[in-house]
């Protein structure tokens, strides 16, 4: 019995043999250690082994996903919203708040991954072998859908954030930028969610060290960003920014960056809630936290990859609390930096206000595209995984029986396209997208009752 061998045998006993490869068949020496029968092995025979792709250490497999799914965009759009509404004091209280509540599952994360050998599955699959089937099948099957619908998430975050820049307005406005170039609605809206979601299938179908290698080069991208970031806090001088335009909100059209002011430190140490006005819906404590723990998520991503891990026990733990605490840090560091250096009026009325006061605004539009684009992939990743062992396990019979299905390098491919497609329904479907397509229509009512009138 090794230590893959689950605690309950049920369906899970069989669970170690992927199904299309051939048993090894062992012999026992007079040691009474187990050694491979190399009898059935055919002189010159390949080995299965030596066709796989070298697997992910620590740093590649568990921090760069973990850092790039915690940061999305919250850490360049959100901070200075936390920050405009509860003040520097509130702020560090709800991190600190946050961090306590995601540490206890760290913690929990490390204990069961160093208990045993890990196998593809992540958090379903270390449950499953403590606490036995019903338990691992019934959150699998959460954690399998929750990565369904926060990869779907993401993408229609990216979607809006693309808009947001190169959409065309609506209103056939004529002081429209010159970068407003992409059509909106609903069904252009689904096509960039779809082209955004093929991207990313597509990057899961090669296999996961080219995932590696896409979330690397995203991590190497999003670490400039925020280099940029916190030097422009230093290297820009007093500025005064153009407030974005709301129809029903009357207030200044302009407020100040105003550079390391203490008096600017003292107006942004205490809570001032205000009315969002992108929601017009009247801010507090919960409503803020609920926004900014959004940004302490994501610790699963690194865990969702242990099947392609070289030491799943090793680098879990490890590098689940490196991302964790580096995170931590930068999130601090940016208020403290935002408190010292920014208008109240600034933190509450523009929430991208960081890209007006980099030392060049795109480069902070290139983060959040890089970062939302990073979590989308790693959700997806992440969700077909868990269903590869929860198909593996063959805890719902003939169900989910394709989804065993490998390539010769042993990525899921089955499971990506499954996962894609759910995802995929999911943007289809997204309240954004319906409430598009409704405005869509209300709009265009009067001239559809106009020419079809009796």
């Amino acid at each position: 019995m090794s230590e893959r061998t689950p605690l309950l045998h049920y369906r899970l006993s069989a669970s170690g043999h992927v199904p299309g490869e051939p048993r090894e068949h062992r012999q026992t020496t007079s040691a009474g250690h187990e050694e491979p029968d190399t009898r059935s092995r055919r002189p010159g025979a390949r080995n299965p082994a030596a066709a796989q792709p070298p697997k992910l250490n620590t740093f590649f497999g568990v921090v760069i996903p973990t850092l790039l799914s915690m940061f999305g965009v919250v850490v360049f759009l959100r901070i200075g919203f936390v920050v405009g509404q509860c003040g520097l004091y509130q702020t560090i209280a709800m991190l600190l708040v946050a961090y306590f509540i995601i540490s206890m599952t760290v913690l929990s994360v490390c204990a069961i991954s160093t208990n045993g050998a890990l196998d593809a599955g992540g958090a379903y699959y270390m449950i499953s072998r403590a606490l036995g089937p019903e338990f691992g099948g019934s959150i699998g099957i959460m954690f399998f859908l929750a990565n369904v619908c926060g990869s779907a998430l993401y993408v229609l975050g990216l979607v809006e954030a693309v808009l947001t820049t190169f959409g065309h307005p609506d209103d056939g406005s004529l002081s429209m930028s010159r970068s407003a170039v992409l059509p909106v609605g609903y069904w252009w809206s689904l096509l960039y969610g779809t082209v955004i979601l093929l991207l990313c299938v597509l990057v899961c179908l090669v296999g996961a060290h080219i995932y590696a290698k896409a979330t690397f080069l995203i991590f190497i991208i999003v670490m400039v960003v925020l280099g940029t970031i916190f030097i422009s806090f230093f290297a820009v001088p007093f500025r005064t920014v153009q407030l974005p335009v709301s129809n029903s909100t009357i207030g200044p059209s302009r407020a100040n960056f105003t550079g390391f002011k203490l008096d600017t430190l003292t107006g942004n140490l205490q809570a001032d809630y205000t009315l969002d006005y992108t929601t017009k819906a009247m801010m507090s404590f919960a409503t803020v936290f609920a926004v900014m723990f959004n940004g302490c998520t994501g610790i699963m991503a690194g865990s969702n990859m242990s099947g392609d891990l070289k030491n799943p026990s090793y680098s879990i733990p490890r590098g689940t609390i490196t991302a964790v605490i580096f995170t931590f840090i930068i999130y601090n560091l940016l208020s403290l930096l935002i408190s010292c250096t920014c208008d109240r009026i600034l933190l509450q009325k523009d929430y991208g206000f960081l890209r007006d006061i980099n030392v060049w605004g795109p480069f902070v539009t290139v983060g959040v595209y890089s970062s939302t684009l990073s979590a989308a992939m790693s959700n997806l990743i992440g969700a077909s995984r868990i269903l590869f062992a929860l198909a593996k396990d063959d805890l719902f019979g003939r169900v989910l029986s394709p989804a065993k299905r490998t390539s010769a390098s042993g990525n899921p491919w089955v499971s990506v396209l499954i996962s894609w497609f759910l995802v995929q329904v999911c943007v289809s479907f997204s309240t954004a997208n319906i409430r598009r397509l409704m405005l869509e229509g209300i709009q265009l009512w009067p001239e559809v009752k106009e020419n079809y009138a009796y």
